[in-house]
């Protein structure tokens, strides 16, 4: 399939995303995590599950409609492109918070194979090998951390609330009380999420923006559409939270592909007026 990208965005000279392929599922990683020996990650597609009409194939929502056999066995399809099991993984409770969760061996299998004790959380961390962190989405913005000095990592969901509350920086924050996390031994990415052309603001949202970051940066994010409109680039918006927080530039890989764009490979809130399933970003510590 034929998937629009929007131009280089990461380290220069470097791929920002690949595409990896197994029979008809296909998922996208970054080389620059795979690069640090540390973690197994993935970014799912629609691609190659087992779900049907508007959640087809890959959807990995249990709360939208879908039938659970097919999203159990979604799961255990990308479990399997991670070798690990599903009962390794622990999903996150997204309602739009910077609230982060520290997670260990005891949460695994949490919203997918047993139930979550835990509301509220947009965030996962952990330093324990043996779990792989989950969350979800249909145009917000994956973010990923690996501190490669204290082996640990963190998996954050980000729409618009989560970016002007700076959802990257309490990531780094929470890194930083549990495992000793500094910036500068972080590796992040930011992942597919919707684009500024296709993200039309209204004029409080915007505002907000404009308030929380300088003057320059909001100039830069925000593009007015007159009519008190704007439209608002979430990528960069992320890129600048993890920057200021101290993650140097050369360590941030940022998408080149949106989820608006390509609602054919990717699901999209936006594009399917809410008809839609969820894709998933994972991440785990190797053995």
């Amino acid at each position: 399939m034929e998937v629009k990208r929007k131009g280089q965005r990461g380290t220069v000279g470097a791929e920002v995303l690949k595409r990896n392929t197994v029979g008809e599922m296909e998922w996208l990683t970054f080389p620059a995590l795979e690069k640090t020996g540390m973690v197994r990650h993935l970014f799912t597609t629609r691609l190659g599950g087992g779900s049907e009409g508007i959640f087809a194939s890959m959807n990995l929502s249990y709360t939208r409609g879908d039938r659970k056999e097919a999203v159990d066995g979604n799961f255990r399809r990308v479990a399997k492109a991670l070798g690990c099991a599903i009962e390794d993984f622990v999903c996150a409770d997204q309602t739009h918070t910077t609230n982060i969760r520290k997670v260990t061996a005891a949460d695994r299998g949490k919203g997918v194979t047993k139930p979550k004790d835990y509301q509220d959380t947009d965030g996962l961390i952990t330093n324990e090998a043996g779990v792989v962190l989950v969350t979800f989405y249909a145009d917000c913005v994956p973010l990923f951390l690996v501190d490669r000095k204290n082996r640990a990592i963190g998996l954050s969901h980000s729409g618009w609330k989560g970016t002007v509350g700076r959802m990257g920086a309490c990531t780094l924050a929470a890194m930083e009380k549990a495992y000793g996390t500094k910036p500068e031994d972080v590796t992040a990415a930011i992942g597919p999420s919707i684009c500024q052309d296709c993200y039309e603001v209204s004029g409080d949202v915007a505002a907000q923006f404009a308030k929380e970051f300088s003057g320059k940066i909001a100039d830069e994010i925000l593009i007015s559409k007159g009519g008190d409109k704007y439209l608002l680039d979430l990528w960069k918006a992320n890129f600048y939270v993890f920057t200021e927080a101290g993650v140097p530039a050369e360590q941030i890989s940022v998408t080149d592909i949106c989820t608006c764009c390509n609602p054919d490979y990717l699901f999209s809130h936006r594009a399917s007026q809410g008809k839609r399933g969820n894709m998933g970003a994972f991440l785990g510590l190797a053995y």
